[in-house]
């Protein structure tokens, strides 16, 4: 490997950048660590015995650095004795082991990159938060202890920016690919009582007070459902917090429409002041996974995906709740 500086670096020196350049873009690691080598063991022969070269290998490596430094790095007294390292040698033996501790934690960090540790960064919102994504991290912590993974909840309206993974309910535009995680269909949060059990059709909740979502994810999903089913609710009050829908459901406010996710593992199924009813026709929305698809992957994205995708498939076999639980 050949050390080369780069200009950016060069012009903070007072040097001119080609005059730097021009000095240093022959010197090869190899040549350092050949004359890291002679100084530790003390000779040219010692030193090729250590790295498993022929002492003539161990001069012309040290004739090729001082060729490009400009000057002796050792002075040779021959024979037996020790060779004793120059000024120069001095500045260039300073200088060389720290780019040889810089070159070999790049390899460390190379390696740990195509075994899977490193970072990820992943975008996601509510529901895959309580679900989906919980499991993803787990597994991944598991096969790779070293890995960091940082997490950034995303608007209504995400962007993948910098994300190597973003999670939506729904296929986003731009140059991404995506693989569709599951279909999430929408149930309807009511008290027992209010309704028989089974499924209630859409159109009953025409004139319903209604306790909805934030309005960019009613807009996109429920209220194209509840128009071709001619139904329009009440809407007596909105959150975009999950928990605090099913509070209002609770205390009498009205019912709700929320998918199944967002009921996944709140305990709906067991709560007697809550009953959960799939409604008719479903509105269901797709929980999507994407990333970008100009840039090569990282052995932790790509698992990360796959993992994800084993989760999803994993929640599609649980029964839906249904209001026969409450009974």
């Amino acid at each position: 490997m050949r050390l080369r500086i780069e200009k950016s670096d060069c012009f903070r020196s007072s040097r001119s950048p080609e005059a730097i350049l021009g000095l240093m873009v022959d010197v090869e690691l190899r040549h350092l660590a050949t004359m890291v080598a002679i100084v530790e063991e003390g000779t040219f022969g010692r030193a090729g015995a250590r790295l498993g070269y022929t002492q003539s290998t161990i001069s012309q490596q040290i004739a090729a650095l001082e060729k490009s430094v400009g000057g002796p790095v050792f002075d040779r007294p021959g024979g037996p004795r020790p060779v004793r390292i120059t000024p120069l040698g001095a500045v260039v033996l300073e200088q060389g082991r720290e780019v040889l501790a810089k070159a070999e934690a790049l390899a460390d960090a190379v390696e740990r990159f195509k075994a899977g540790d490193g970072r990820i960064d992943i975008g996601t919102f509510q529901s895959v938060s309580n679900v989906i994504l919980p499991s993803v991290m787990r597994r991944l912590r598991d096969e790779h202890p070293g890995c960091e993974i940082r997490l950034s909840d995303m608007p209504p309206d995400p962007q993948i920016g910098d994300l190597d993974l973003l999670f939506s309910d729904g296929p986003l535009d731009g140059d991404l690919e995506h693989v569709k995680l599951v279909d999430d269909p929408y149930l309807l949060v009511a008290r027992p009582g209010d309704l028989p059990d089974g499924p209630v059709s859409l159109k009953r909740l025409d004139g319903r007070p209604m306790v909805g979502c934030h309005a960019t994810c009613d807009q996109v999903w429920m209220d194209p459902a509840l128009a071709d089913a001619g139904a329009r609710p009440q809407i007596v009050f909105r959150s975009p917090g999950n928990e605090t829908i099913l509070s209002m459901v609770r205390a009498g406010l009205g019912w709700a429409v929320l998918p199944r996710l967002a009921l996944h593992g709140s305990g709906t199924r067991f709560d007697d002041r809550l009953a959960l009813h799939e409604l008719r026709p479903a509105p269901t929305r797709g929980i999507y996974l994407h990333w970008p698809a100009i840039s090569s992957q990282s052995p932790l994205a790509a698992r990360a995906i796959e993992i994800a995708v084993e989760v999803a498939a994993d929640l599609t076999e649980q029964p839906l709740p249904a209001a026969a639980d409450h009974s």
